[in-house]
Order: C-alpha cells, then sequence, then structure tokens
C-alpha cells in the first residue's frame, strides 16, 4: 500500500496540481466505495496512513448527554462498552476493514478520483491562464474534433474552435502558429483555454512585437477592427512629435507590416491615424474614399452621416460593405454614408414638405430670433416662417414694435434658417430657394450652422497586401492609399 502514496505524488507532479488536493480525491473515494459496500448512514472519515501506506476508514460517533441523533451520538454508557475511558463531548471512532471493498467499490473509488482529478486540473488551468486573456501563445495542432481543433500550448491543451479560425488559414497535425487566449472557462459545455486566430487582439500583439515603438509605448494601438482573412483596420497614434505612428508600423519598405501580414496569410491591413476628434477619425477610417463632409447626426448616440462624391460612393462602402463596417467598429460609432446626389434629393424632399406643412416661427428662435419679436409676428398672423419670408422689409415694419433694425434681425435669421438646407445639400447659392420678399434687400453674409472638414491627405492609412519578394530583393509591389487608391476594397 505504500505504493498509494507514490502514485498520488507522481499523478500530482505529471498533472501540476497539489498533492493534498489528489490525496483528498482517495479518502473521498474510499468514503463513497465504504458507504456503497457497508449501506451506512452514518458519519464517515477517511485517514491516510503514512507510515503504512493503508488508508483507514471510520464511523464517528459523539459522545452526549441526551441522544437526539441516534445514528451520529451515543450515550456516555454506550460509548464506554469501546472506550472505558470516554467522556461527554468526546469522539469515537470505530474502523471498518477496508479489504472487503471489492472490485465494484474500488471502480466507483477509480471514478471519484478521476473527476476530483480533472476538477482540481481545470482549476489549476483557471488559475494560471484567467489572468492571460489576450496574451499571445504558441501553439501545436495536437488533433480535430470535428471542426475544432485541439492544440498543445505546453501546460495545457486549448481549444481553437472553428469560428475563432481564419478563412486563409487550414492547418493539420503538427504544424505550430501563435494565437490569443480568447477566453478560460472553469465549467460549461467546453471548460478550459480557447484561443484564437480571428481575434483583433491578435493583429494588436503582433505589431507589439513587431514595432519597438509600440512595445515601448512611443506609438498606442488605439482600435483595432478586423474580418479575419479579408482585412484588418488598425488605429495609432504618437505620444512624440518626431515619430510617425504610421510610418513606424510600416517600417522600411515595409518590412514590419509584411511580415505581419505571411503571418496572417496575406490579409489586408490598413494603418490609420488615430484622432480624438470622431469626424476627422472617420475620414482617416474611410479611406482610400475621400469625403466630402461630416455630420454629427447624435453625439449621445454616436451617430454620424458621412456625404462622398458619387464616384466615391462605392468605394466608401467597400465590397459588401466591408470598408464601412470596419471604420464604424473602429469608430464606435453608427456611420451612414450617402452620395452627393443622395443628400441634394433628400433634402429637396424635406424642403418641399416643410414649405407644404410651414414651419413654426418659434423655430427661429433657435438661429438667433428674439422671443418677443416672435411673439409679435404670430400675434399679427405671420405664423409659419414661409410667411415671414415672403413679406418685404416694409410690410414687416407695419406690424406693432417692429422698427428697420428689427427687420434687419429678422432677414440674418430667416437667411440662416434656410442656409442649413443649402449646406445640407451642398447647393451653390445661386441655386438655392430664397424667399422672395427678402432675396429683394442685400443681407448679410452668415457663416453656416455647421463647417465639415476635409479629410487630410497625408493621413489617409497604408492599405498594404502581401506579395511575395523576388528572389534577391525586396518587392517593390507593395503600395499605400496616399500614392495609389486601389480600385476595390
Amino acid at each position: 500500500m505504500a505504493s498509494i502514496y507514490q502514485s498520488i505524488e507522481i499523478l500530482s507532479k505529471e498533472k501540476g496540481i497539489d498533492s493534498r488536493i489528489v490525496m483528498d480525491a482517495v479518502k473521498d473515494a474510499m468514503l463513497v466505495a465504504a458507504r456503497k459496500h457497508y449501506r451506512l448512514s452514518e458519519n464517515l472519515v477517511a485517514e491516510f496512513d503514512e507510515a503504512s501506506g493503508n488508508i483507514q476508514v471510520f464511523i464517528v460517533k459523539q459522545v452526549v448527554e441526551n441522544v437526539e441523533d441516534p445514528l451520529n451520538q451515543w450515550t456516555l454508557e454506550e460509548a464506554r462498552r469501546h472506550d472505558p475511558e470516554a467522556e461527554i463531548g468526546a469522539e469515537i471512532r470505530i474502523p471498518k476493514p477496508t479489504e472487503p471493498l471489492g472490485r465494484i467499490a474500488a471502480q466507483n473509488a477509480k471514478q471519484v478520483i478521476l473527476q476530483k482529478v480533472r476538477e482540481a486540473e481545470r482549476e489549476t488551468v483557471y488559475q494560471e491562464y484567467s489572468e492571460r486573456v489576450g496574451e499571445l501563445v504558441n501553439c501545436a495542432v495536437k488533433r480535430s474534433e470535428g471542426p475544432d481543433l485541439v492544440v498543445d500550448m505546453g501546460k495545457t491543451e486549448a481549444r481553437l474552435p472553428k469560428k475563432e479560425q481564419s478563412k486563409l488559414e487550414n492547418f493539420s497535425i503538427g504544424d505550430r502558429f501563435r494565437a490569443v487566449i480568447k477566453s478560460v472557462e472553469r465549467a460549461g459545455k467546453n471548460p478550459g483555454v480557447t484561443v484564437s486566430r480571428a481575434a483583433p487582439e491578435l493583429v494588436a500583439r503582433l505589431f507589439e512585437q513587431e514595432v519597438p515603438e509600440i512595445y515601448d509605448s512611443t506609438v498606442l494601438i488605439k482600435a483595432c477592427s478586423r474580418e479575419a482573412g479579408e482585412r484588418t483596420k488598425i488605429a495609432v497614434q504618437s505620444r512624440d512629435r518626431d515619430v510617425d505612428s504610421v510610418g513606424a508600423c510600416v517600417g522600411m519598405k515595409g518590412m514590419r507590416v509584411q511580415s505581419i501580414i505571411r503571418e496572417l496569410r496575406g490579409e489586408k491591413i490598413d494603418i490609420i491615424e488615430y484622432s480624438a476628434d470622431p469626424v476627422v477619425f472617420v475620414t482617416h477610417a474611410l479611406s482610400p474614399a475621400r469625403i466630402a463632409r461630416v455630420t454629427v447626426v447624435d453625439p449621445v448616440e454616436k451617430h454620424m452621416e458621412v456625404i462622398v462624391e458619387d464616384s466615391q460612393l462605392s468605394l466608401a462602402i467597400g465590397k459588401k460593405g466591408q470598408n464601412v463596417r470596419l471604420a464604424a467598429k473602429l469608430l464606435g460609432w453608427r456611420v451612414d454614408i450617402k452620395s452627393e446626389e443622395e443628400k441634394r434629393r433628400e433634402v429637396e424632399t424635406e424642403m418641399v414638405a416643410l414649405q407644404a406643412s410651414g414651419a413654426p416661427v418659434a423655430v427661429l428662435i433657435d438661429y438667433g430670433l428674439i422671443e418677443e419679436v416672435a411673439d409679435r409676428l404670430v400675434q399679427a398672423g405671420i405664423d409659419t416662417v414661409e410667411k415671414v419670408g415672403s413679406m418685404t422689409p416694409e410690410q414687416l415694419e407695419e406690424i406693432p414694435g417692429i422698427d428697420p433694425e428689427t427687420v434687419a434681425d429678422i432677414q440674418i435669421v430667416v437667411t440662416s434658417y434656410y442656409a442649413q438646407f443649402e449646406e445640407a445639400a451642398g447647393l451653390p447659392a445661386e441655386e438655392s430657394a430664397e424667399p422672395a420678399g427678402l432675396a429683394a434687400e442685400a443681407v448679410e453674409e452668415v457663416e453656416p450652422a455647421e463647417v465639415m472638414p476635409q479629410p487630410a491627405e497625408e493621413s489617409e492609412p497604408a492599405v498594404l497586401e502581401a506579395v511575395e519578394p523576388p528572389e534577391g530583393g525586396e518587392s517593390d509591389t507593395m503600395k499605400d492609399a496616399g500614392s495609389s487608391i486601389p480600385k476595390e476594397v
């Protein structure tokens, strides 16, 4: 029996778990086997004798004055039949032989031991890897289980599900690759470690290893969005004015990013300069498409509208919507892309609807009209913006309380109101419809309600593709968006 203790020590070292956990599992197994063999309901306890190597099982009885639980308690008189020195409050142990437990009991004991060892092993794996989620690890394919792969990480096995594999990759048994730890589960359908080759974190970890400026935090990875096997967009920012964030990631002749592209089996990578301003950031993220203007529809719900020239619409949207989808994930905003013609028709429809229904005069208060003046217009029966716009300055001066200076203010406010539609539609001043009455007078030019920034030429991302270099030299076929705009994204 001394070999049991040695076997426990060997098993503990192989599984990397505490030998006391295995010892407790063996004791529990013996208790289950003894309870089933002897058909006992009393309290049992198992002890391991290191000297003899035997596991002993005892029935435990408590010595009390008044027995309330006959199965587990004895009176002092009953206790002294087994131990003449027994006292109230003492614990009497009655040994039960373990030899006759039999083969079936031993099999049950084995199952309990295996279950306890598996639970202890899972707990050990969870404690070791739960703090390493997102870390880059080396893996080797061990076997396949349906569409999933089981990989060897050295100390433990991990699972690479089908959904976490890239479309460009097909691994065989024995293949080695790098992946990131996606999750670690204690229990469930697939307990243990799950690794991924499709997560955006994989690209970020590869850049950290390949680019020294990212490793030492001179360049920061601010965001990353990915559709594995097709395209990745990664936004970077430099903390040093003398360091070009995009250039550092690309490397001389693209050597740095090309090594990552080879690791990802030719997946395209867009390296974009990050901006804290979402309007500027979206112009970078949607490159190589050129943006006409951007309107923030709802800053709270993070919703923006991007207008592009008609010829740039398909490039901005990308193949099957991939370009705008990745850009939206990168920003964390909802992005609607419209062409100039589509926006023009939309604004014209809104203007027709407004003219048909008539916007209330109160709307002009948001554009600088004094509330008292608005009330006087309504009292005079002029309750819509269209009516105000159709009146001549002389007609406005006939309203009580409105002098020539107030008329000039009204003209500016009404012009500002209509300017929003002209700006949204991108119409030149001569093509826009102006109110008939106010158009006859000289009106002071007013800045539009919102000025949309143009995308910076130098901020477009590097759009790179994997190209096998010719023998004896680097590939000269790598291009970035700053010098060549790809026809298909």
